[in-house]
């Protein structure tokens, strides 16, 4: 069975699959058109959120017979062209939500002590400790957006700060967190309200571009937003304005709309 790996992944990951027996092509840094070559005659691929396997790509494919994400979303894969064709569409939800979470508070951490301005003036040869000054996360109010696993995650680790959490996140069930410190409201409130949100939600019709000019405007001007999850959730147009502009006070951004 020949493998291809699209995009980058541990030599460790790539040593389980040759001791398995599989025929590995390692082509992490190929360009679309190899990757169209390569995947022709092969049995499975593998990609993290590099790679776009859409229905071109899949149709394209001879042989394929399994696509596995190493990560959570697939929001990458055409997964409708996928079935059809009888391909097994599977992915790694529970691989990265501890350190997709330690990630998203070492970002608001970063954002609250102004850790990369320090940063970068040192870089600089400069050394302006006065124009550092941070600011505490104690009785900050936290906006989750999201609260599957890697939200709950960061829900945890930033209430031992002394955080206060309120949470978007249609599909939750209320009588779940009824008896801990945790506030359940709408998208609108929460944006309002939150000092810093962190978005933890997959991209589809209903999360591209959630967070426009208008809905970043609505937040407070001392509030950061943190994106960890995927990319095109916020539109960074936008966002670029609303920071120049000084509608909001920080940004930390981990992922992106073209990458």
């Amino acid at each position: 069975m020949k493998v291809l790996i699209a995009d980058p992944i541990s030599k460790i990951g790539i040593s389980i699959l040759e001791d398995s027996g599989l025929d590995t092509i390692y082509a992490p840094d190929s360009s679309q058109t190899k990757i169209y070559k390569m995947i022709k005659d092969v049995d499975g691929l593998i990609v993290r959120s590099g790679t776009v396997v859409d229905s071109k790509m899949i149709n394209y494919a001879e042989k394929l017979q399994v696509i596995g994400r190493a990560g959570v979303g697939v929001d990458n894969i055409n997964i409708s062209t996928a079935t059809r064709k009888g391909i097994v569409v599977m992915n790694t939800p529970d691989v990265n939500t501890i350190s997709a979470a330690e990630h998203t508070v070492a970002l608001i951490l970063t954002l609250s002590r102004n850790i990369h301005l320090g940063h970068n003036a040192l870089m600089k040869g400069h050394w302006n400790r006065h124009e550092l000054i941070g600011t505490e996360l104690q009785n900050k109010i936290l906006g989750i957006i999201g609260l599957g696993k890697i939200g709950k995650e960061v829900m945890d680790r930033c209430r031992s700060f002394g955080m206060k959490i309120i949470v978007y996140d249609p599909y939750i069930n209320h009588e779940l967190y009824s008896d801990q410190e945790v506030y359940i409201t709408n998208l609108d409130d929460l944006v309002k309200r939150a000092d810093y949100i962190t978005l933890h939600i997959p991209l589809n019709e209903n999360t591209k571009n959630l967070f426009d000019y208008k809905r970043l405007k609505k937040m407070k001007p001392s509030s950061h937003i943190i994106n960890v999850s995927r990319g095109g959730i916020i539109n960074e147009y936008d966002l670029a304005k609303a920071l120049n502009e000084r509608l909001i006070l920080g940004a930390a951004i981990d992922v992106f709309a073209m990458e």
